[in-house]
Formats: C-alpha cells, sequence, structure tokens
C-alpha cells in the first residue's frame, strides 16, 4: 500500500543554525537529505516518520576540503562527487569504488555520505571503506559539536551513538601514501543490489612491512562489521611473512564476523567469500612486494 503524500510534513530550515534549532525543539523530526532511502520506504507505505526536515539545501554540509593531513567531505557530498574528486580518487580510492557500487547514477547523483551513515544498514556500501580508512564522524546539536570515531558510531542493528538534536555533519579521514587499497562488493548482479558481502581493506606498507591495517566488512554482523581482531593478526608482519599467516588471519576473520540466512544470502555462503575475499586481500598486500 503506497503512502499517502499529505499524510506527511516536510520542514525547510533557512540555515544549518536554523536545522539544529529545530531538532533540539523537536528531535523527532527525521532529516531527509537525498531521499534515496526515505522515497523507498514512503512509495512502500512503510515510511514510520511523519515529519521530516529537509536539509538538502544547507551549504554548511556541503563542500570536500582538502588539508596537509586530512580530507573532510560535507555529510551531503555525494557519491557521485566522491567519484569526479580527483585527490580522493587518488589517496583514498575506496570511497570512490563504494561510490560506484551505490545504486545507479541518478542515485549516485543525490545519495550522500552522511545519509548513508545515518540510515546504518549493515549492508552498506560506503560504510565499510570508511571503517578501513579509520575515519572520523562530526556530530553537531544546538549544544555544540563532537568528532567520534567512525569505529565505535554503529552500536547494534541501525542503532548509532547520535543523541536526540544530533545531525551529522562533517566527515574526516587520514591522508596517506603507500598505501594497498582493496574493495569488492559481491552481490547477485553487478548493478543495483543490495550486497551479500562488502569487503573494504587498507594496508599501509614501510619498509617490507604491514606497519599498519584496516579491514571492516558489510553484510556479515548486524552493523558494519570492523575487523580488530583480523587486523591485528596481520599487523606488523613482513610480507615475506603474509602467506604463511594467512590461515590464521582466516580463522580469526571467521569467528569475528556473525552471517546469517536471509532473502539474500546464507551464512553458510557470507562466510566462505568473507574468508575468500580476505585471501584476496592479502594477495594484494603481498604482490606488493
Amino acid at each position: 500500500m503506497r503512502s499517502r503524500v499529505e499524510d506527511f510534513e516536510l520542514v525547510r530550515p533557512r540555515d544549518l543554525g536554523d536545522a539544529l534549532a529545530r531538532l533540539a525543539a523537536e528531535p523527532s523530526l527525521r532529516p531527509l537529505a537525498g531521499g534515496t532511502d526515505v522515497m523507498v520506504l514512503l512509495a512502500a507505505g512503510k515510511l514510520p516518520w511523519k515529519r521530516l526536515i529537509d536539509i538538502w539545501g544547507l551549504v554548511e554540509l556541503r563542500g570536500i576540503e582538502v588539508q596537509p593531513a586530512t580530507v573532510t567531505l560535507g555529510a551531503l557530498t555525494t557519491f557521485s562527487e566522491v567519484q569526479e574528486h580527483a585527490l580522493l580518487q587518488g589517496e583514498l580510492p575506496l570511497l570512490g569504488r563504494a561510490g560506484a557500487e551505490t545504486g545507479g547514477p541518478a542515485i549516485q547523483n543525490r545519495g550522500t555520505i552522511g545519509g548513508n551513515i545515518a540510515n546504518a544498514s549493515p549492508a552498506a556500501d560506503t560504510p565499510p571503506a570508511l571503517l578501513a580508512y579509520d575515519a572520523e564522524v562530526e556530530l553537531a546539536s544546538a549544544a555544540g559539536r563532537r568528532w567520534v570515531r567512525y569505529r565505535s558510531f554503529h552500536t547494534g542493528y541501525k542503532t548509532t551513538v547520535m543523541q536526540p538534536g544530533e545531525l551529522i555533519t562533517r566527515v574526516r579521514l587520514a591522508r596517506g601514501a603507500g598505501r594497498v587499497h582493496f574493495y569488492r562488493k559481491v552481490g547477485p548482479r553487478r548493478a543495483q543490489a543490495i550486497s551479500k558481502v562488502c569487503f573494504a581493506g587498507v594496508a599501509t606498507l614501510a619498509a617490507g612491512r604491514v606497519s599498519d591495517v584496516g579491514i571492516a566488512l558489510g553484510g556479515v554482523a548486524p552493523v558494519v562489521l570492523p575487523c580488530a581482531q583480523t587486523e591485528a593478526a596481520l599487523r606488523g608482519l613482513s610480507l615475506a611473512e603474509l602467506a604463511g599467516a594467512l590461515a590464521g588471519a582466516t580463522a580469526t576473520l571467521s569467528a569475528e564476523i556473525a552471517p546469517i540466512d536471509d532473502i539474500r544470502s546464507t551464512a553458510r555462503y557470507r562466510r566462505r567469500v568473507a574468508e575468500n575475499l580476505l585471501g584476496a586481500f592479502v594477495a594484494e598486500i603481498s604482490a606488493r612486494g
């Protein structure tokens, strides 16, 4: 059953300050950015919020700022804008690869980084890349602003550390050279499909060793999952030691994830794919030697 548009109210704030004031006065207001998830629920008659606040026009949430050590993306940065940004493509390419996997051009032109985070889907395409890069998220409210490490953002299925009245405003990532970037999305078809498993890996190499590594998966747990124990199994190894450590790292990964059977796939399939993708990531690191 489709929704009746007249049953809903859309509030348009003047600027970010006005938006935060309205959210403070009415924390149940649901932010509407690109609308790619909200409109699906609306069309299906399953949109639970009757009042929404339209943040699409807030210029304070737009733009990509490059600093010597970091890159900061406004929450309204679209997947298309990420793909078109030269520095992101060169230094943080997993963001562009994830954006290219998110729906088709129409979705990529409207879907936003902040919206993908706030929607909190465990099968989302961009969050594994953000986790692998150890991103930080800025949350703003009428009371002030705070930065939180994205690894601590998701607390359970569709739940986050966001407090009533807070809005995602920016995402910050560290720049870096000498890194191996790996991203794979496995779904029922090559385009416009929700992932069964999504794997993002980043390894920093120094003096022939894996000096640091970030690994995150989507579709294998109630949240988009950073795999800290698997990272620890690989961190500090020489390139020559990686092949011998793969079996142990794979067992660690298998213990960290918690896939389920659902309409899109089986737990057994998801686990095997996750293990195989870890092997492909390790092979990619080794090939740099």
